[in-house]
C-alpha cells in the first residue's frame, strides 16, 4: 500500500483520540489493531445471554466527558451516535452491615448527609472538593497536560510567584498525602471513610499509596461534577462513533492485523511489518502498547536505551470481571441504592488496605473490594424490558497467584477456570447477601480472571489495566521511565503513547491528545 502519514498500532482511547484529531488535519492515519474488535479495553458483548450487553472491561467514562479531548471532539462524535446516560446517584458504599451512603451530584446535599451523619464533616467535603476545584487550572495541568513544555514550566513559575516557594512546597507536601492520611484526619464517620477509600484502588494506588489522598479529591469532585456516565448501548458504542468519524476524515481502521516489527532505518522508525509479511511505510510511528510490547517485541532486533528500563517496568494488581444477567432488577436489602451508577462493597479503609495487600502479595483476598455496576438503570437498552445486567470489577486480583488467603481456594500459580469460578463465587456470595433472593433472579452469570483479561488485550499485563503500578516512581515525569520525556522515544519518529505513559490509565485519552497537538493537530 502507498506510504501514510502515520501507523497507529493499537486502537484504545488514546489511539482513537490521535487518530481523530490527527486525521482531522489532513494527515493519512492508518490504524492498526491485533484484535478482532477495535477499541482496547472499551468493548460491548453478549457474554451472558442474547440480549444482555455487558461492557467486558471500561465501563464509566466521567474521565473523557470532561477531558480536553471530548471538549475538541464531543460535537462530531455525537454526529455518529455517540450519547451519554447519567444519574444523580453516581457512587456510593454499602458496607457489610447493611449501611450504606450515596454521593450525589449536588454538593449541597451531599454536605447536608455529611453533616448529619457526622457534625462539620459536610463541611470539610466541601472544603476538600471546593480545594480541588480552585486549583483545578493548575492540578489538571499536571495531571493530564503535557509535563515538558514551556506551558508547564510558566505554569510552575506563576504558582511559585503566587505561593511563594515555601507555600509551592507546601502545596505539594499535602498533595502527596496518601488516602489513609487523608480521611482518617478529615473525617470521623467510618461511612464517610468507606465511601472514598475504594476509589484510590480505580487510579492503581492504594490507600497508603502516596498522593492517593489527593487522588482521591479529585474523583470526588469529578464525581460530584460530572457523574458516572455510561456510553449508550454500551462503550462500544464509542468505538464506533470514534471509527465513523476517522474514516468520514480519511482515516482507516484495520482489525486483525498484527503487527509484528517496527522498522528502523538509521535510527529513524519508518513503518511496521506485520505477521502475514506485509510492509506499511510511515512517516510517523505511534504505538499504543505497554513498555513490554514496545521493547521486547516490536522494537527487539534494535537496540535501544529503553529496553533495559522496560525489563524492569512493574506491573500492578491484576483486574477480575464478573458480569449477571438477570431476571429483574436487583432489590437491595439496604434502600436507597436502586439508581446508583457504581456501588461499593467494602466495610472501610483497612478493608480495602488488606485487600490490596494480599492481591499485591499474590493472595487471593479472603473479602475482595467490590465495584457493582447497575448499567441498565442508566440505559435502558443494555438489556430485554424489565431485565438487568450488573457489572462486577475487583480491581485487587493477584496476576501471579502464591495462595489463598482465606485458605479455602486450591490453586496453583497461574489462574485456571477452576480457580476463576471459585473466587467467582466467593464475590458472589458477598454480592449476594445485599440483595433479595439473588439466586431466584440470576440467569447467567460470565466471569473473567486477570489472564483471561490479557488474553483479551495483551496490554492488560498480568490482567494490569492501568499499563503499569502508578506508585510515584512510575508516574507523572517518570512515566514510563525516569528519563521519559513526553511520548518521545531514542528512536526518531517513533513515539509512545498509553496507559503505560503520562498522563497514566483511564479513559480520558490524555496522551493520545497531547501527542496529536505536540504534532500540530
Amino acid at each position: 500500500m502507498k506510504p501514510v502519514d502515520h501507523v497507529i498500532i493499537g486502537s484504545g482511547i488514546n489511539a482513537l483520540v490521535a487518530a481523530a484529531l490527527l486525521s482531522g488535519k489532513g494527515r493519512r492515519v492508518l490504524v492498526l489493531e491485533r484484535a478482532e474488535v477495535a477499541g482496547g479495553c472499551m468493548r460491548t458483548e453478549e457474554v451472558t445471554l442474547p440480549g444482555f450487553h455487558h461492557d467486558v472491561m471500561a465501563a464509566t467514562f466521567v474521565l473523557f466527558i470532561t477531558s480536553p479531548a471530548f471538549g475538541e471532539l464531543g460535537e462530531d462524535l455525537a454526529r455518529h451516535g455517540l450519547e451519554f446516560c447519567h444519574t444523580s446517584d453516581p457512587t456510593a458504599v454499602l458496607r457489610p452491615d447493611g449501611s450504606a451512603l450515596v454521593l450525589k451530584t449536588d454538593r449541597a446535599a451531599n454536605v447536608a448527609a455529611f453533616n448529619a451523619l457526622q457534625a462539620g464533616e459536610g463541611d470539610q467535603h466541601a472544603k476538600d472538593v471546593g480545594a480541588i476545584e480552585a486549583d483545578a487550572p493548575f492540578l489538571f495541568a499536571l495531571l493530564g497536560g503535557r509535563l515538558w513544555s514551556r506551558q508547564m514550566l510558566r505554569l510552575m513559575a506563576g504558582q511559585a510567584w503566587k505561593r511563594g516557594l515555601r507555600g509551592l512546597a507546601a502545596w505539594v507536601g499535602t498533595a502527596l498525602r496518601p488516602a489513609r492520611g487523608w480521611l482518617e484526619a478529615s473525617y470521623r464517620s467510618p461511612l464517610i471513610q468507606a465511601l472514598w477509600a475504594p476509589w484510590v484502588l480505580h487510579t492503581g494506588l492504594t490507600p497508603e499509596s502516596t498522593y492517593s489522598g489527593q487522588m482521591g479529591k479529585v474523583i470526588a469532585f469529578a464525581l460530584e461534577a460530572a457523574g458516572a456516565p455510561v456510553v449508550k448501548g454500551g462503550s462500544g458504542q464509542a468505538v464506533a462513533a470514534f471509527r465513523a468519524l476517522i474514516e468520514e476524515r480519511g482515516g482507516e481502521i484495520r482489525t486483525g492485523v498484527h503487527v509484528d516489527q517496527i522498522i528502523v532505518e538509521n535510527g529513524r522508525a519508518c513503518g511496521v511489518v506485520t505477521a502475514s509479511g506485509e510492509r506499511i511505510e510511515a512517516q510517523e510511528i505511534i504505538a499504543s502498547v505497554a513498555p513490554g510490547q514496545l521493547y521486547g517485541r516490536l522494537l527487539r532486533d534494535n537496540s535501544v536505551k529503553e529496553s533495559e528500563e522496560a525489563e524492569a517496568f512493574r506491573h500492578g494488581r491484576g483486574n477480575f470481571q464478573l458480569h449477571y444477567a438477570l431476571d429483574q432488577h436487583p432489590e437491595w436489602l439496604t434502600p436507597g441504592l436502586d439508581d446508583v451508577a457504581l456501588i461499593h462493597l467494602a466495610d472501610g479503609i483497612d478493608s480495602v488496605s488488606k485487600s490490596a495487600n494480599e492481591a499485591e502479595r499474590g493472595m487471593l483476598p479472603v473479602t475482595p473490594t467490590i465495584c457493582v455496576g447497575q448499567p441498565h438503570r442508566l440505559d435502558a437498552t443494555r438489556c430485554p424490558e424489565g431485565k438487568a445486567v450488573l457489572w462486577l470489577q475487583i480491581p485487587d486480583a493477584p496476576r501471579v497467584i502464591k495462595g489463598d488467603a482465606a485458605a479455602q481456594i486450591e490453586c496453583g500459580a497461574q489462574w485456571t477456570d477452576a480457580t476463576r469460578e471459585a473466587f467467582a463465587d466467593r464475590i458472589e456470595a458477598i454480592l449476594a447477601g445485599h440483595i433479595k433472593d439473588f439466586d431466584k433472579i440470576k440467569l447467567e452469570r460470565r466471569a473473567y480472571s486477570p489472564a483471561d483479561l490479557e488474553k483479551l488485550n495483551v496490554n492488560l499485563v498480568g490482567g494490569d489495566p492501568y499499563g503499569g503500578a502508578c506508585s510515584i516512581d512510575q508516574f507523572f515525569v517518570w512515566r514510563p521511565f525516569a528519563g521519559s520525556v513526553d511520548n518521545t522515544t531514542a528512536v526518531r519518529n517513533l513515539h509512545h503513547i498509553g496507559a503505560s505513559t503520562h498522563p497514566g490509565p483511564g479513559l480520558g485519552g490524555g496522551s493520545g491528545y497531547n501527542l496529536a497537538k505536540r504534532m500540530g493537530a
